[in-house]
């Protein structure tokens, strides 16, 4: 029998680690969340987006019983320049089918139930105390935490403590992300009812909205905004690189940006009479697949946002199923591990095959490119909202003057950006994606 204090401690209590700490305590280990927040969500941007087939797989009926907003069945993804914007307006049954339905949450209330499920199962939970250091044994294992002046030791540790890990840095020697892999999320939540929110996205009662923005939310920066309809508010934010936020040439600070955002034609009118009630920031995971750091040591496992699991494709954000699945995979292993008495990186490397197994790393793998792509595309961020502008009001004006054909109005608007420049940037991003 082990003299540890517990079989497992789990350090954050987000999606990553409450469902940890969820699934090994109903395999009958004794566990420990230590989450820094007062409670469980308390450091967490309230407002986003779980895809839910990845939670399903741990709870099967949370429909009926956690704190979900409304059903995506609308996706919208507009591409904006200062003055105008050229929006895709997308519905189909098929978002809404089960298993690969999603759903708006509000992170607080959400990672509550999530962090009661844990307790439920028989997990015990300290809120309120950041771990400061792992603690090793003579051969470097991970045997436990020193956290608020105690020590408390485990067989494994699963450190999800989310995107700014510096415990991964500190006590695992994982390197720090560059600035370019990440970036700065800033949100607020505005109050609206529920049939005003219906009405401005022609939604069926209860139903809801995701909507991504590109181009001048971020002032022609890499990034981008995003917008989620919940029963009775949105989330409203943008995204930009730490880079961008950094640069002192920019002449946006990014609480400019977001400022700037909520005037725009495309924005104000979904916000008008709304009340703000909640704004806060996060530090988001962009590198994708080649920042994932090292994830198996002798004695720890790394989860979550932690691990940079997180997908930015510019038409979909995904990171909540992600977390959601590594915590469980992480659990899984960490059980098997110490059942078999072996919790080395050998005897732990069932996490990392469960990983690479999984759509998790393989998804991350696919779209790897994507990120140095977006990069390094200026243009899709500046010149191109400007060229849709012009291509559309080409279309659409009527001044009573005789009209050439259509190609004739758009051919020059294209070539002026050089068609075989702006053909091979567009096939270059397609073969990413």
């Amino acid at each position: 029998m082990s003299d540890s204090d517990f079989d497992i401690i789990v350090v954050g209590s987000g999606c990553a680690g409450a469902v940890a700490a969820y699934v090994a305590a109903s395999a009958g280990k004794s566990v420990l969340v230590v989450e820094r927040g007062v409670y469980a969500g308390a450091k967490n941007m309230t407002g986003g987006r779980i895809y839910s087939h990845s939670l399903k797989e741990v709870f099967p009926d949370f429909e009926q019983e956690a704190p979900l907003e409304r059903k995506i069945t609308h996706e919208r993804i507009a591409m904006t320049d200062p003055e105008s914007a050229m929006t895709i307006d997308f519905t189909s049954p098929e978002l809404a089918r089960e298993g690969q339905d999603s759903y708006s949450v509000l992170r607080g209330p959400f990672d509550q139930w999530l962090a009661a499920k844990a307790e439920e199962a028989g997990a015990e939970y300290i809120c309120g105390i950041a771990v400061e250091e792992l603690m090793r044994d003579e051969t470097s294992k991970v045997v436990g935490v020193r956290a608020g002046g105690d020590e408390i030791t485990a067989e494994v540790v699963i450190v999800a403590e989310g995107v700014n890990s510096l415990l991964c840095e500190r006590s695992l020697g994982n390197p720090r992300p560059k600035p370019s892999q990440m970036a700065v999320g800033i949100k607020e939540v505005f109050e609206l009812p529920a049939q005003v929110i219906e009405d401005r996205f022609l939604l069926p009662e209860g139903e809801g909205a995701a909507m991504l923005f590109v181009g001048d939310a971020t002032h022609g920066k890499v990034g981008g905004g995003f917008l989620y309809t919940n029963k009775d508010s949105i989330s409203l934010g943008l995204v930009a690189t730490i880079s961008t936020a950094g640069d002192g040439d920019n002449p946006t600070p990014v609480y400019q940006m977001l400022a700037d955002f909520k005037e725009h034609p495309a924005v104000a009118p979904i916000i008008k009479g709304a009340k703000l009630v909640e704004h806060s920031g996060h530090m988001v995971p962009e590198g994708g697949y080649v920042m994932i750091p090292q994830y198996v040591f002798d004695g720890a496992l790394v989860a979550g946002e932690a691990a940079g699991l997180c997908m930015n494709m510019g038409y979909q954000v995904r990171g909540m199923d992600f977390a959601v699945a590594s915590g469980r995979m992480a659990a899984e292993a960490a059980c098997e591990a110490i059942d078999a008495g072996d919790v080395s990186a050998a005897g732990l490397a069932g996490y990392k095959q469960r990983m690479e197994d999984s759509f998790v790393i393989k998804d991350l793998a696919t779209f790897q490119k994507w990120p140095h792509v977006m990069e390094e595309w200026d243009a899709m961020f500046n010149d191109y909202p400007v060229m849709v502008r012009e291509i559309f009001n080409a279309m659409f004006c009527v001044d009573g003057q005789p009209q050439q054909p259509l190609r004739r109005r758009i051919m020059p608007i294209v070539k002026k950006r050089g068609l075989i420049k702006t053909a091979r940037e567009v096939r270059k991003a397609v073969s990413a994606l």
